[in-house]
């Protein structure tokens, strides 16, 4: 399958990118998402260039993705160590059973 090219606008721009089928809502998605935090940059500052505008719009975004990338590792953790609790006291009970019927 090939891509097709979807019309996104920000700061007044339209842009055509190109996108996977299937898709297009989820850049749609981002779009907004950085139109938003280009929008909320240019409201405190109207001196700094578009560049330098999706440069901090880029680091604000990137900082959201690697905050919830360490949620996900800590709940991740947090679930194998809760897993090992489970698996060692299922074996703990299972070894006290087997040792009952002897």
């Amino acid at each position: 399958m090939s891509n097709s090219a979807i019309d996104i606008t920000l700061l007044g721009r339209t842009y055509s990118i190109a996108c996977p089928p299937g898709q297009e809502q989820a850049l749609q998605a981002v779009a907004q998402k950085l139109e938003l935090q280009l929008g909320k940059i240019k409201s405190r500052t109207n001196t700094i260039s578009r560049e330098e505008m999706a440069l901090m719009a880029a680091l604000n975004i990137g900082y959201e993705l690697y905050e919830e990338q360490r949620k996900n590792q800590d709940y991740m953790s947090q679930m194998d160590d809760r897993i090992r609790l489970l698996q060692s006291t299922l074996e703990h009970a299972l070894v006290e059973r087997s040792a009952r019927e002897d």
